[in-house]
């Protein structure tokens, strides 16, 4: 792992091989047929004229060209014929083979479009799930960045119920009135453009509603510290809060994770792809006891591990992070853990149709 769902043009996606809907011949067709044989160049139908076509629901290797992409993999995904024809089956094998195919010549990314979901009909929400179901299940045993790319805007989730019983609870709880509208949509979309300066952005948020302590009745306002007339550069100062908030703590978010995985009974690999995130960034994690980790990432462990909200609540604080009412994300978390549904990627497709970062570190540093 980690799996993520894109919108993107997926003749742009640089990964190891995009994987192309293709109809028998191999030879090109309209929709993403097309458009990825348009872009890879005359040279990618010369090497599929030698291929001698390919089955429904198996998958078929050739070079990228001129694809930002190394490889193309071609699969035909089954027409919709109402439903009981086998078409669910032929489109999961459509993704199983595409990613037996990329492991077997060791591609470390793959790129999925929504197959059949175009021209043949599959409906997409339906065409959506059997996706996420036969991504999810091959990344639960093996290793890879793979991406879901959809082309615009569509809406794929919002007849679901837990898509429609997070908008009511967001409804109930979200504190709009209280909201600071230009800051609140720059902290949210911080998450999707700069996870450093989100990262700062939460910290201050966190520091500034920490409860103070009154002064006690009578007593002297505190003196405010000599200045010696330097100012601490602002990039000095979080690291100084933040060695200082660890020294505060009998253990920091790396050894508090650590230790939760073994009070689960968890094996770390099951841990960390149950939280889509990626191994060598739970490496990280591992060897560094003052790691500092974004708020997704430590939601996307604390859904992993199962945890319930006071345990969710603490392994947040070890981060430096608190549950706001504030935050819509937050909302969809805590709504899932009162509900105790843990499935990441269930929780990202509701994040996905909100516009809201997902959970984990979908191939990028957390």
């Amino acid at each position: 792992m980690p799996f993520e769902i894109v919108r993107d043009d997926i003749t742009r996606m640089k990964v190891d091989a995009i994987v192309n809907a293709a109809n028998r011949s191999l030879l090109g067709g309209g929709g993403v047929d097309g458009a990825i044989h348009r872009a890879a160049g005359p040279e990618l139908r010369a090497e599929c004229e030698t291929l001698g076509g390919c089955e429904t629901g198996q998958a078929k290797l050739t070079k990228g060209y001129r694809l930002p992409a190394r490889y193309v993999i071609h699969t035909v995904g089954p027409i919709w014929r109402g439903g009981n024809a086998g078409e669910r089956e032929l489109l999961s094998s459509c993704y199983r083979s595409a990613l037996e195919l990329a492991r077997k010549h060791h591609l470390e990314s793959v790129a999925f479009p929504l197959i059949s979901a175009g021209a043949y009909g599959y409906p997409k929400e339906e065409a959506m799930e059997v996706a996420v179901d036969a991504i999810c299940q091959f990344l639960l045993h093996h290793e890879m960045t793979v991406y879901l790319v959809v082309f615009g805007r569509q809406e794929f989730f919002t007849g679901r119920k837990l898509f429609q019983d997070v908008k009511e609870y967001i409804s109930d709880n979200y504190v709009d009135s209280h909201v600071n509208r230009p800051s609140e949509n720059a902290r949210q979309m911080a998450w999707l453009e700069d996870e450093q300066q989100a990262l700062a952005l939460e910290k201050r948020i966190f520091a500034e509603s920490a409860p103070r302590p009154e002064p006690e009745m009578g007593a002297a306002p505190a003196a405010k510290p000599a200045s010696s007339g330097k100012s601490i550069p602002g990039g000095l100062m979080a690291r100084l809060k933040w060695k200082e908030l660890i020294r505060r703590t009998d253990e920091g978010f790396s050894r508090a994770l650590l230790r939760l995985i073994d009070e689960k009974g968890m094996k770390d690999a099951e841990c960390y792809r149950k939280a889509n995130v990626d191994r060598r960034l739970f490496a990280k994690i591992r060897s560094d006891p003052e790691y500092r980790p974004s708020k997704p990432t430590v939601f996307a462990f604390i859904m992993a591990l199962e945890l319930s909200l006071p345990e969710a609540e603490e392994l947040l604080e070890k981060a430096g992070f608190a549950i706001s009412h504030s935050s819509k994300m937050d909302l969809v978390i805590e709504y899932c853990i009162r509900e105790r549904f843990y499935d990441v990627m269930q929780i990202n497709e509701v994040l996905y149709e909100l516009d809201l970062p997902l959970l984990g570190n979908c191939g990028q540093a957390a």
